[in-house]
């Protein structure tokens, strides 16, 4: 069987997996909210209605409604990767939000973490 692109996923499961890897950390699903709110320009309640329908994450990332332009400022390596070194935009939105919640879930302050 072939494996499922990350672009294809529906959003509720890989965005629950984000939120477990935080809580699990001592952090919060409002905080998990918030970096994506950052990141993407969707409010907490266009979050809440993405994880409740069929949307994919492809499309959740390639539909931001104002993405910061600040994201050029996220830079280091998730899942050992480079982040500014990635081509696909698709994909180098999805690892920073990744390195958001990497950082939320080590303990980083909230103000560093939205640079």
């Amino acid at each position: 069987m072939a494996r499922q692109s990350v672009f294809d996923m529906r959003f509720q499961k890989v965005y629950s997996a984000l939120i477990e890897k935080a809580e699990r950390k001592g952090r919060s699903r409002q905080e998990i909210d918030e970096v994506t709110s950052w990141l993407t320009g969707y409010t907490a309640e266009q979050i809440n209605t993405a994880l409740n329908s069929d949307i994919t994450y492809g499309s959740f990332f390639s539909d931001a409604p104002d993405y910061n332009p600040r994201s050029r400022l996220i830079t280091g390596k998730i899942c050992g990767i480079q982040i500014e070194t990635i081509e696909d935009e698709l994909m180098k939105r999805i690892r920073q939000l990744d390195k958001l919640v990497d950082e939320l879930a080590k303990g980083k302050a909230m103000e560093k973490i939205l640079r």
